[in-house]
């Protein structure tokens, strides 16, 4: 029986909708980072300030992951994003009309990570309304929309340049309208969704090593894009003295590439396996953090940058090829832990790289520390891919002798 066509099946609709409401989110929550150095010169803050500035959404996005997954589980997904797009507002609000010190952008900057949690809820919603022969490019289209953060990028600087880094946030508030009017008109939920198991049940998914290892995997693609993102504004400006809008142009870039690779990551994943497509990406991203670390010349960092942004991109499409392969009634919650490992790493990355240029002067140490974290990925990936490859050898064979 010939397959049926990936605009044949599923819901287009839907998938339209979860795109946008994770483009809009991620937008939002990749806000700071894109006016993190306007940020950074208003209250004269050290590198590790620096850091933990952009890292405090991320920190906010990773920890809501998880309530949001479940919710969107229980509740339903469209319910749940309106609800998620709804509570984004709050600290639009507060950046724009209240926060003048340092504590109210802490504070406003976890509040973002609401935005980040879209992603346990858009993910699942897209993907439930595909076959398995289709997942990774599904999750690929729907997980494009981390392609948000171009636009915080692009348009962010150049707006706080006219009209001051708070009105920015107020200005955010005019898209989000129009995504939560077009989320609430065009998404569906899936009637032929599988069930969700029981809270108890879920323990014991938990107990895989799988579930793991996929958290790791992710706290290292999905960190390391979102991480980088918060913090190449302000490495772009300290190290290589570029303006701030020049900056956030070289952001915008290795965002985009990183952002739309996604889809033909998950397309590859579909092909050849995601688990031996992110060995493969995981080596090249070690390789490439290193010959950063060195800090050469500007362009020559910037195409580094670039090409590492793509591994990370297809590596995250890579990813969600396999979970809902291995979790298909548990997606919607492993969505969300392994969501929430890759905001801890993106959480954790800007601060190590500031921290490491406060204490060593350069910013090169924090550079090699990632590549070494990358290739032990690439090690572990490329025996879990073995270990599974010999596995369906062996059902095989089962197969073969006892037909």
């Amino acid at each position: 029986m010939r397959k049926k066509s990936f605009w044949r099946v599923g819901h287009a609709p839907t998938l339209l909708s979860s795109f946008l409401y994770f483009d809009i989110s991620f937008m939002i929550w990749n806000l700071l980072g894109a006016l993190g150095v306007f940020v950074a010169e208003s209250f004269a803050l050290t590198p590790a300030e620096k850091g933990m500035m952009v890292a405090i959404p991320v920190l906010g996005g990773a920890l809501l992951r998880v309530p949001m997954g479940l919710l969107a589980d229980r509740w339903g997904g469209k319910r749940a994003g309106l609800l998620g797009m709804a509570v984004t507002a709050a600290p639009l609000v507060w950046g724009w009309r209240f926060a003048d010190q340092m504590s109210d952008v802490y504070a406003l900057g976890f509040l973002l990570g609401v935005g980040g949690a879209s992603f346990a809820v858009a993910l699942p919603l897209a993907s439930r309304w595909y076959p398995k022969e289709y997942q990774g490019l599904a999750m690929g289209i729907a997980g494009a929309g981390n392609s948000g953060t171009v636009l915080a990028t692009l348009f962010g600087p150049r707006l706080a340049e006219i009209y001051g880094w708070n009105a920015v946030f107020g200005l955010a508030l005019v898209p989000l309208m129009v995504v939560f009017l077009l989320f609430a008109w065009l998404a569906r939920e899936c009637p032929t969704a599988v069930k969700p198991v029981s809270l108890r049940e879920y323990r014991a998914v938990l107990r895989r090593k799988e579930a793991w290892l996929f958290c790791f995997f992710y706290s290292l693609s999905f960190g390391g894009f979102v991480g980088l993102t918060g913090y190449l504004g302000i490495f772009f400006f300290d190290e290589y003295e570029v303006s701030k809008v020049t900056a956030g142009d070289f952001v915008t870039a290795v965002v985009f590439a990183g952002s739309f690779i996604r889809p033909i990551g998950g397309y590859i994943a579909d092909r050849i396996g995601g688990m031996r497509l992110l060995s493969l990406l995981f080596v090249a991203g070690a390789v490439l953090l290193v010959c950063i670390g060195a800090l050469p010349p500007l362009f020559v960092v910037f195409g580094l940058m670039l090409v590492l942004f793509l591994c990370f991109g297809a590596a995250n499409g890579a990813l969600f090829q396999v979970v809902p392969t291995w979790f298909p009634k548990e997606v919607g919650l492993l969505t969300g832990i392994v969501g929430a490992a890759g905001g801890l790493g993106g959480f954790l990355l800007p601060n190590v790289l500031g921290m490491m240029k406060q204490w060593t002067g350069s910013s090169a140490y924090g550079f090699w520390l990632c590549a070494l974290i990358v290739g032990a990925a690439a090690l572990t990936s490329h025996r879990l891919h073995m270990r599974a490859a010999s596995a369906v050898r062996r059902e095989q064979q089962a197969a073969e002798q006892s037909g």
